[in-house]
């Protein structure tokens, strides 16, 4: 009895100590383990700037878990908190087919992908330029820097035959040929050349116009959403720059390109800006979207393009009203003021003639 009655004091002491080095923190006590359940991540302010570029994609279940009712969906939960991750695809000077010489180099490699890249070689004072001729009617002209830095020239006559010229000035409005070459595409996307930067659509992953997209479609799942976010926040936040458009129009900014961050900096800019702007923000996205430069009504122009899977290519059409695509172009949405007249200008589409795309 007397050695029972120690083994029950023994094993009380244990019990004391076990509980007191337990609250003290001295050892740990690990409950047993429940079936792990995901769970929903949550971001910082640090995601802004560093967005989560796993795929976003919903799991499949594997048939052999343990748990077959562990609810996987709840990853997906932090995607409508969280801002949208930016889908940039950058263009790359890859070296595998270049016709190059000592003025100038064409990076052909990447024509499966929807566009070139040509840099001039030398130092010149005289201005350069690029024809790229395709399968369509117009025969696109670019006006090259000698800058040691590949300009992308997207392919946007899709499949077809092409021509690339690269010209040197003599004087005036003459021009030398000083590299050429000719090559057949076969586009693996339709769309590849609307979904990546280029010239007239400079961006890249660091670029303030990517983040500011991604910032304006979180927690959008639809493009009419999408679309609508990008346009209203264009239209209410960068007024036409009349005074620089009156300078471009005397010939003071020859080969005049977007700085789209210059342009969300400054809040105002022409046409071409706009346009610019709202392709960048959706292209960043993964929409593919059209620069769109021709005639509205008798006035040289720039609007934009969008593509929605359920009706195709939406031309020059920005804005979804819940039944049916308006087309809303954003430079005169902006200071239209809503006027009457004008909207019914911009919205059977008659007024607006395509003449390049980019």
């Amino acid at each position: 009895m007397i050695k029972f009655r120690s083994l029950v004091s023994l094993a009380l002491i244990c019990s004391i100590m076990l509980v007191f080095c337990a609250a003290c923190g001295l050892i740990e006590i690990t409950p047993a383990r429940s079936p792990e359940v995901p769970q929903a991540h949550t971001s910082d302010a640090s995601d802004v700037h560093k967005p989560d570029t796993s795929d976003a994609r919903s799991p499949e279940v594997s048939e052999d878990l343990e748990d077959p009712t562990v609810d996987l969906p709840l990853e997906m939960v932090p995607l409508a908190q969280t801002p949208a991750v930016p889908n940039v695809i950058m263009p790359v000077a890859s070296g595998i087919l270049v016709e190059s010489n000592a003025k100038a180099a064409i990076d052909f490699s990447n024509t499966a992908d929807g566009y070139i890249m040509v840099k001039w070689l030398t130092e010149t004072t005289k201005q350069l330029r690029v024809q790229v001729s395709g399968p369509g009617s117009e025969t696109y002209t670019y006006t090259i820097f000698p800058n040691e830095r590949f300009e992308v020239l997207p392919l946007s006559d899709g499949n077809g035959s092409y021509t690339v010229n690269v010209f040197e000035q003599t004087e005036g409005n003459r021009y030398a040929l000083a590299n050429s070459v000719d090559f057949s595409v076969t586009l693996q996307d339709e769309f590849a050349p609307f979904l990546r930067p280029n010239q007239f659509v400079n961006f890249n992953e660091d670029s303030d116009i990517v983040f500011k997209a991604a910032e304006l479609v979180t927690g959008m799942n639809t493009l009419p959403d999408m679309i609508a976010a990008v346009y209203g926040f264009v239209i209410s936040n960068i007024t036409y720059d009349m005074e620089f458009a009156h300078a471009v129009q005397r010939g003071e900014h020859v080969g005049y390109l977007p700085d789209l961050d210059a342009v969300l900096a400054r809040r105002k800019g022409i046409c071409f800006d706009f346009a610019a702007v709202m392709t960048a923000m959706h292209r960043s996205q993964g929409i593919p979207t059209k620069l769109v430069i021709g005639y509205a009504g008798d006035v040289y122009h720039a609007w934009i393009s969008v593509f929605s899977e359920e009706t195709g290519w939406i031309d020059g059409a920005i804005f979804f009203d819940g039944e049916s695509w308006i087309l809303m172009d954003p430079t005169f949405a902006s200071s239209a003021n809503d006027a009457e007249s004008l909207q019914a200008f911009i919205g059977d589409g008659s007024s607006y003639i395509e003449k390049f795309l980019y």
